[in-house]
This record gives C-alpha cells, structure tokens and sequence, in this order.
C-alpha cells in the first residue's frame, strides 16, 4: 500500500464519486478504481460500496479511512519540515452544531495560535455529522449537546463509535426571537406560548428525529415549522417571519445588536453542552486551547 493510493482512497471518500475523484486527481477511472480493488485486496476489507449515486465508505472503510488521514497528514508535516524546510503546518479541525459561540471560540483560538502556517477547520454540521466526522478523525473534536431527550440514544451512538462525552458547561433553554416580537416582553416564555409562531430549526437529512434535533423539545408537534442549513438565515426568519428557536440562551449582542433577545423557556430541562473525542486519544494543546475559549461562554 502506498502513500498515493492512501490519497487516492481519501479523495474518493470526501467525492462520493469515482468519477469525481478522477478528475481531480487527473487519473482515468479504471486506474482509480484498479487502485480501490489493490487496496482493499491487501487490507482484507471492503472499504467502499458502490450504489446509484457514487460511493459510500462501509463501516469498515470509515475506519481505515480515519487511519489513512493519519498517516497522510504526518507525512505532509515531514515534507514540509525536512524537504521543503518550511515550518511546521499545524492542522486543527472540529465539527459542531451551529453554535455562534462555537464560531467565536474558534476566532480566539486562531488569534493565540499566531504562527505563520496552519490549517484550522471550522466544519458546523448536522448532529450525526459531527460524530461521524470525529469517529473518522477528520476532526480533532466535535462539539454538540445532551439533554434528557437525547442522552440515552446519543450515548449508545457514543460507545458504538469508541467515541467519550465530556461536559463543557450546561445552560437552561432560552427562546430566541426578535425584540419586537408579540412574546418578548415575557420574563418567561412557556411552549404552548409559541404555538401561533414558525418554528426555526437546522436540517438534519436523513437523521431527522428529535434524538438528532440542535433544537430542545423538538418532539413538540409545531403547525408552522421551517428547517433551515445555515446560522445566518435563521436570523432572518426570526426578523422577518416572528420565527424563534430554542437553545441555550448565549448569543453575543454585537453580531446583530440588540435585534435578537432570548428568554428564558419556563420548561425543566437542562442543555449539557461538550465535546466528543476518540477513546484512544488525548485532548491536543490546540483542543485545551479551544475548550478553555467555550467556557468563557458558560452562563452563570
């Protein structure tokens, strides 16, 4: 097994196509694909399978796939340490629901790095995104949240992916909604006050289920409901539409000014938000460095 078909193998994952791949790997698709079956004839595994829309790692694959990464980001820091004389390029990559905070953290992290080469991921993702990409070791860490909802199945999905939970800092839920909104004058808001309102919350494709949700008490049924991919635009449906969300009640005031208020949700539940991380492997300097930045975040 080389180097090459170890990049080979990686490109074809982050694709989904061989196809794909091989155009930008600038190899024809019968080598490509020649190169899978020298692979997976020598490793004893099969580590992709071939459907109608491309290809897709096997559990096994998945696997290999984290340990490929390994070895082809070590070998790019000897490169460039001893052939191209260059200084270490440090590599720093975390998945997360879509936590602004989370955004924010990361900015300090880059700000007290301060060195001249790096690569730092922000990857904010769906829920079974983030466990997948740690478990793959794409990502350093992945940051996410357990309530009382989503502990049980979240845990099991923890173990059977030789993944550890550890707690950051835990927050009441909060309503998000725009300040002049017909609740936000509530101390206090409680679920059924939110009936009459659109429903803002993140897509999570084929792992739609309130044990996935980023959302608390997504299991509540809601008339009016838009699912949403990205941080900014539900922003704009709570301006635009009287949308709100539920989550954890931090949201810097100077990303949207006092636009955006949260109160507090009159309902017993509790956010535990933290980070997951391969059973076999030690928070990095970088990692320490990242969670020190969240728990300044931690409401009191």
């Amino acid at each position: 097994m080389t180097l090459q078909q170890l990049k080979y193998m990686i490109t074809i994952a982050e694709k989904g196509s061989i196809t794909e791949a091989a155009k930008e790997l600038y190899i024809s698709q019968p080598s490509l694909s020649g190169a899978i079956k020298d692979v997976e004839k020598e490793v004893k595994i099969t580590i992709f399978n071939r459907c109608r829309a491309g290809v897709a790692l096997t559990t096994e694959g998945m696997e290999f796939l984290g340990y490929a990464r390994q070895v082809v980001q070590q070998m790019e820091l000897l490169e460039s340490k001893y052939i191209n004389n260059l200084p270490e390029k440090q590599r720093f990559c975390v998945s997360s629901q879509h936590y602004t905070f989370g955004a924010n953290a990361f900015v300090e992290l880059v700000q007290q790095f301060g060195q001249e080469r790096y690569e730092f991921i922000l990857n904010e993702t769906q829920t079974h995104q983030v466990i997948k990409d740690v478990r793959n070791r794409f990502s350093d860490l992945g940051i996410l949240y357990l309530s009382k909802n989503n502990e049980n199945v979240l845990m099991k999905i923890f173990e059977e992916n030789n993944l550890s939970f550890y707690e950051i800092f835990s927050a009441t839920p909060h309503v998000f909604l725009r300040r002049e909104h017909p609740l936000a004058k509530k101390e206090k808001i409680k679920l059924e006050d939110l009936k009459p309102y659109p429903r803002l919350s993140f897509v999570q494709g084929t792992y739609e289920s309130s044990n996935f949700a980023e959302e608390l008490f997504s299991n509540e049924t809601a008339e009016k409901s838009i699912k949403i991919s990205d941080r900014a635009a539900i922003v704009n449906f709570m301006i635009g539409l009287d949308g709100y969300t539920i989550s954890s009640g931090i949201f810097p005031k100077y990303l949207h000014g006092d636009s955006i208020i949260s109160i507090p949700l009159a309902e017993d539940e509790i956010m535990h938000i933290g980070y997951i991380l391969n059973k076999d492997k030690e928070l990095s300097e970088l990692g320490k460095i990242y969670i020190k930045a969240l728990k300044q975040y931690q409401i009191e």
